[in-house]
Protein backbone atom coordinates (compact mmCIF):
# COMPACT_ATOMS: atom_id res chain seq x y z
CA UNK A 1 0.00 0.00 0.00
CA UNK A 2 1.49 3.43 -0.77
CA UNK A 3 0.62 6.34 1.09
CA UNK A 4 0.99 9.64 -0.50
CA UNK A 5 2.75 12.56 1.15
CA UNK A 6 0.83 15.18 2.87
CA UNK A 7 3.12 17.63 4.08
CA UNK A 8 5.86 19.09 1.81
CA UNK A 9 8.87 21.29 3.29
CA UNK A 10 9.96 24.51 2.33
CA UNK A 11 12.80 23.15 0.02
CA UNK A 12 10.35 20.59 -1.96
CA UNK A 13 8.18 23.58 -2.05
CA UNK A 14 9.98 25.44 -3.63
CA UNK A 15 11.45 22.66 -6.12
CA UNK A 16 7.94 22.05 -6.76
CA UNK A 17 6.30 25.65 -7.83
CA UNK A 18 9.56 27.27 -8.73
CA UNK A 19 9.39 30.05 -6.11
CA UNK A 20 11.74 31.19 -4.40
CA UNK A 21 11.55 30.31 -0.55
CA UNK A 22 12.53 34.60 0.49
CA UNK A 23 9.02 35.13 -2.29
CA UNK A 24 6.87 31.94 -0.22
CA UNK A 25 7.80 33.20 3.43
CA UNK A 26 6.58 36.92 1.98
CA UNK A 27 3.73 35.78 0.63
CA UNK A 28 2.29 33.76 3.18
CA UNK A 29 2.27 37.27 4.90
CA UNK A 30 0.16 38.85 1.86
CA UNK A 31 -2.02 36.26 1.07
CA UNK A 32 -4.25 35.01 4.39
CA UNK A 33 -4.79 31.66 2.18
CA UNK A 34 -1.19 30.69 2.14
CA UNK A 35 -0.63 28.99 5.87
CA UNK A 36 1.59 26.62 5.73
CA UNK A 37 1.99 24.32 8.86
CA UNK A 38 4.58 24.97 11.13
CA UNK A 39 6.62 22.62 13.95
CA UNK A 40 8.08 23.94 17.29
CA UNK A 41 11.36 24.90 14.91
CA UNK A 42 9.34 27.44 12.83
CA UNK A 43 9.96 24.83 10.13
CA UNK A 44 7.46 25.17 6.91
CA UNK A 45 5.31 22.44 5.95
CA UNK A 46 2.74 22.66 2.73
CA UNK A 47 0.00 20.58 1.54
CA UNK A 48 -0.50 20.13 -2.14
CA UNK A 49 -3.26 22.65 -1.59
CA UNK A 50 -0.92 25.36 -0.65
CA UNK A 51 1.53 24.47 -3.45
CA UNK A 52 -1.46 24.96 -6.30
CA UNK A 53 -2.04 28.49 -4.79
CA UNK A 54 1.62 29.02 -5.03
CA UNK A 55 0.96 28.08 -8.43
CA UNK A 56 -1.77 30.42 -9.03
CA UNK A 57 -0.01 33.58 -7.67
CA UNK A 58 2.80 32.64 -9.51
CA UNK A 59 1.02 32.56 -12.81
CA UNK A 60 -1.37 35.57 -12.12
CA UNK A 61 2.30 37.74 -11.70
CA UNK A 62 4.23 36.12 -14.42
CA UNK A 63 1.56 35.31 -16.79
CA UNK A 64 -1.16 37.98 -16.42
CA UNK A 65 1.77 40.16 -15.81
CA UNK A 66 -0.36 41.32 -12.32
CA UNK A 67 2.31 41.98 -9.94
CA UNK A 68 0.60 44.59 -6.87
CA UNK A 69 -0.44 42.51 -3.83
CA UNK A 70 -3.61 43.72 -3.89
CA UNK A 71 -4.72 42.79 -7.59
CA UNK A 72 -3.84 39.27 -7.38
CA UNK A 73 -5.80 39.08 -4.26
CA UNK A 74 -8.20 40.58 -6.49
CA UNK A 75 -7.82 37.86 -9.21
CA UNK A 76 -7.30 35.58 -6.85
CA UNK A 77 -11.32 35.93 -5.92
CA UNK A 78 -12.89 37.07 -8.86
CA UNK A 79 -11.63 34.87 -11.50
CA UNK A 80 -10.41 32.16 -9.88
CA UNK A 81 -12.07 29.27 -12.06
CA UNK A 82 -10.99 31.16 -15.55
CA UNK A 83 -7.05 31.42 -13.84
CA UNK A 84 -7.19 27.46 -12.88
CA UNK A 85 -8.59 26.43 -16.62
CA UNK A 86 -5.77 28.93 -18.62
CA UNK A 87 -3.16 27.77 -16.11
CA UNK A 88 -3.81 24.01 -16.27
CA UNK A 89 -4.17 24.62 -20.04
CA UNK A 90 -0.65 26.00 -19.93
CA UNK A 91 0.77 23.57 -17.69
CA UNK A 92 -0.64 20.49 -20.39
CA UNK A 93 0.99 22.07 -23.33
CA UNK A 94 4.00 22.61 -21.14
CA UNK A 95 4.10 18.50 -20.80
CA UNK A 96 3.17 18.23 -24.42
CA UNK A 97 6.01 20.62 -25.77
CA UNK A 98 8.59 18.82 -23.49
CA UNK A 99 7.04 15.13 -24.53
CA UNK A 100 8.34 16.85 -28.28
CA UNK A 101 11.43 17.73 -27.50
CA UNK A 102 12.30 14.44 -26.42
CA UNK A 103 10.42 12.37 -29.81
CA UNK A 104 12.45 14.95 -31.27
CA UNK A 105 16.19 14.04 -29.89
CA UNK A 106 15.47 10.50 -30.18
CA UNK A 107 14.23 11.03 -34.32
CA UNK A 108 17.69 13.00 -34.72
CA UNK A 109 19.61 10.24 -32.60
CA UNK A 110 18.32 7.98 -34.94
CA UNK A 111 19.42 9.39 -38.41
Amino acid sequence: MTTEKIYFSLRETEQETGVPASTLRYWEKQFEALNPRKDGHGNRYYTREDQELIKRIKYIRDELHITRVEAIRRELSQNAKHSDERQAAIEILLRVKEELCEIRKMIKHDD
